[in-house]
């Protein structure tokens, strides 16, 4: 039994029920100086009305509620809450066409009855009351029954016996399917937009999961602001009830600025200009320049919208200069892209042109060109994408070029990379990564540098500088022919959003397979939760090369 002194009053309720009536009654403070006799019996009629209604919504029907001296000036209100009523017997009934003995009817009016969230002996709350009706509701209105409602309901309490009866007829409707669709708000674009994202097909069975990713895929888009889709849950057809689609247009063309810093290149301020009506169609351009220490570039790609079947389609252009590891590089290229999203695969078909020129320190410049075919496979099953725990991300490429088309040399390029989190304890995570890759040619020179490998820096093997493992020529670092990295990392992480991190990276880049050797790298370093992923900042020692260094990055799943 616990006590509270306010002033002149003093609450006296068993420990569990306390911090409930205190949060609620807003007359224990008014009384510093203590009240007359008049005044107590004033408190105690608005006590007992406040603090039973209070009580009943916890299944307390009979409370005794007293007052007592407890010593000038002190008012004592001592509240029995007696005994809690508990949930005697249940009635569910319905009505409308769940009810008709077809299909998998009689097997989800079951499922429904046995989820109910509310039986017999446990206690009555009138929150767990309304919100098992809502569950229900929402239970059966969620697939087929979108106008499903509750007809009636009646909790029945006996005080007497502290037991409640609770009844509950539920109409479930008829069963509504998809009819056509309604679209307003359209200005700049045409309807056929809309139905390029895969919208419910007519005669489709009513599935709120179908209208909420039909929603999702048009807000994900650049084209709206906002979007909200929905049927006519009034319709006078239900077997063909109207898709109603509520559209708000985005503005089309965007600007925007940003700076940010890498360790692995360095500074970096950068502008991006977006037009989501480009050429007055629905073709999305996406251009910017970006100037890094390390790296310069200049890129527009234009998106089209998706196909019918769901591919994406895109073009681009791109003109870059770097100087990593002592290689100048410039590099051309114009590409056409398909994406086909499937669920959690992930497939791309790209055709590239690029040329480029390489001038590595202490040695000779060279020039490159190359047409090349590029197949990539993205299998992602993790939990979160932004902040992954449990699962897994494969991801496999297959590329390459020949002499015959436009290329200074053939090769076929190969390279795979695994990257497995396993939950470990409460919140912690282990993650493991493995890549390989190999280009089958006679040399590397005449091989475009993005179809070599050289590694090193964040992400890759940690306590190295970025893409310094690799070939040497002069005193510049080069992509070879053969890649090899592993990975173990181990994430604590402490209440909120920061956490901790230990690792060991080992791996390398090199053109001759009797030479290759893992340099091992390792360190720790802190993790913070961001909205874009966990921000990694990781102070990490190359063994190889005897150097600490603070790496960091933002360590979402690739």
């Amino acid at each position: 039994m616990g006590a509270r002194a306010a002033g002149g009053v003093e609450l006296v309720v068993p420990d569990e029920l306390r911090p409930l009536l205190l949060k609620h009654l807003g007359f224990l403070d008014r009384h510093p100086e203590g009240i007359d006799a008049a005044g107590r019996v004033a408190l105690l009629r608005r006590a007992r009305k406040e603090i039973g209604e209070i009580l009943a919504t916890e299944g307390y029907f009979s409370p005794a509620i007293e007052g007592e001296d407890g010593g000038d000036p002190t008012f004592r209100i001592v509240v029995t809450p007696g005994v809690r009523t508990t949930i005697a017997s249940v009635q569910l009934d319905f009505s409308g066409d769940l009810t008709r003995d077809e299909g998998d009817r009689s097997a989800r009016l079951a499922a429904l009855r046995d989820a109910w969230a509310l039986p017999v002996g446990q206690p009555f709350r009138q929150a767990d009351w309304d919100a098992a009706k809502q569950r229900l509701i929402d239970a059966l209105s969620a697939r087929d029954y979108a106008a499903a409602s509750i007809a009636d309901s009646s909790a029945i309490i006996d005080p007497s016996t502290a037991s409640a009866k609770l009844s509950v007829e539920v109409d479930s409707g008829p069963a509504f399917r998809f009819g056509p669709l309604e679209i307003s708000g359209l200005v700049d674009y045409d309807r056929s937009l809309i139905e390029r994202y895969r919208p419910p097909a007519p005669g489709e069975p009513y599935s709120l999961e179908r209208l909420l990713r039909f929603q999702t895929a048009l807000q994900n888009t650049t084209y709206f602001a906002s979007v909200v889709v929905d049927i006519d849950r009034q319709s006078a057809t239900p077997e063909a009830a109207p898709v109603r689609v509520q559209i708000t247009e985005a503005k089309p063309r965007r600007v925007g600025f940003g700076f940010g810093v890498s360790s692995n290149t360095g500074y970096r301020v950068e502008t991006s200009y977006r037009d989501a009506h480009f050429f007055n169609q629905a073709y999305n351009l996406v251009s910017g320049l970006r100037i890094e220490q390390r790296r310069q570039l200049g890129y527009a790609d234009v998106f089209l919208p998706p196909s019918l079947d769901g591919s994406l389609d895109s073009v681009g252009v791109l003109a870059e200069h770097t100087n990593i590891a002592g290689l100048q590089t410039q590099r051309q290229s114009v590409g056409v892209v398909r994406t086909i999203p499937r669920g959690k695969i992930e497939s791309r078909y790209a055709l590239n042109y690029q040329h480029e020129i390489l001038t590595p320190d202490g040695s000779l410049r060279t020039s490159r060109s190359a047409l090349t075919a590029n197949w990539s496979w993205t299998h992602r099953s993790v939990d979160n994408i932004l902040d992954p725990r449990h699962g897994h991300v494969l991801n496999l490429q297959l590329g390459g070029a020949s002499r015959a088309l436009l290329s200074d040399r053939n090769f076929v390029r190969l390279y795979g990379r695994y990257q497995l989190f396993l939950p470990v304890v409460e919140r912690d995570v282990l993650i493991l990564r493995a890549e390989g890759g190999m280009t089958v040619a006679e040399s590397r020179d005449g091989v475009p540098q993005d179809f070599l490998f050289r590694t090193g820096g964040a992400q890759t093997v940690r306590g190295y500088a970025y893409q310094s493992l690799g070939v040497k020529d002069g005193s510049a670092t080069v992509g070879g022919r053969y890649l090899a990295v592993t990975s173990a990392e181990y994430v604590h992480w402490y209440r909120g959003d920061w956490g901790v991190a230990a690792f060991v990276d080992a791996g390398n880049a090199n053109d001759e397979r009797k030479l290759f050797k893992m340099n091992l790298g390792y360190g720790f370093g802190p993790r913070w939760k961001s909205p874009a992923g966990p921000i990694a900042v990781d102070l990490a020692y190359g063994q190889a090369d005897h150097r600490l260094r603070l790496q960091f990055a933002v360590a979402i799943a690739f």
